[in-house]
């Protein structure tokens, strides 16, 4: 395990990454830091209890513009207008709600204070971004990640009804894909988003592709 300084300027290869994906232990979560961890393919993840973790993970979790599936009930849900889908209106909203409402065989949340702040800053520089959907004037589901060039890197999404999050992350993926966008890194498996088209891919591969289109 490789230990950083609190002020890192880079970040170890990849290929020093654990079984499990984990790479490093430290460091702070600085814009300029995050820049240089998503450009690298690295993110952190960790709980309150534990110090900064840097991972990246091999294989890795992602969609391609042409592997993106909307299925027909979803379609239908999407069309029916019922929610309205918004783009970086409540973004400070959006990434607290991620914390805190609860999910299924999830005990806690990994993210923190420091990471809330962290990324309200990130945002403020234009690279964090959220997508919302809300219904009756009531912000009832979003996501948030990183956009940077022609990648999208996902990090959260909560509902507090049912398809909330799905009909904001699916608008946002169909227009980030016809504008161009080249991969959405959903970092590790989930069957939610395996269902929406993401597959495996090698860590090199991932890497080379976010060289290439960041």
């Amino acid at each position: 395990m490789i230990f950083l300084p609190d002020d890192i300027i880079s970040f170890p290869p990849v290929e020093k990454a654990n079984r499990v994906g984990l790479l490093a232990v430290g460091g702070n979560l600085s814009v300029e830091t995050l820049l240089l961890a998503y450009k690298s393919g690295i993110f952190p993840w960790y709980s309150g209890d534990e110090p900064i973790l840097w991972w990246s993970p091999d294989p890795r979790f992602v969609i391609f513009p042409d592997q993106l599936v909307v299925s027909k009930s979803m379609r239908k849900i999407i069309l029916r207008n019922e929610f309205e889908v918004r783009m970086n209106t409540s973004f400070e909203k959006v990434i607290s709600l991620c914390a805190k409402v609860k999910r299924k065989g999830q005990p806690g949340t990994w993210i923190t204070d420091d990471m809330q702040s962290s990324y309200l800053e990130f945002h403020k520089k234009g690279f964090a971004i959220c997508g919302e959907a809300w219904q009756n004037e009531k912000l009832v589901g979003g996501f948030y990640g990183i956009q940077m060039g022609k990648c999208f890197f996902g990090e959260s999404m909560f509902s507090l009804i049912p398809n909330a999050s799905k009909v904001a992350f699916l608008s946002y993926a169909e227009k980030f894909f016809q504008s161009g966008g080249k991969l959405i890194d959903c970092q590790v498996y989930t069957p939610h988003l395996e269902s929406l088209g993401a597959e495996m891919i090698s860590r090199e591969l991932f890497c080379g592709i976010v060289k290439e289109n960041c």
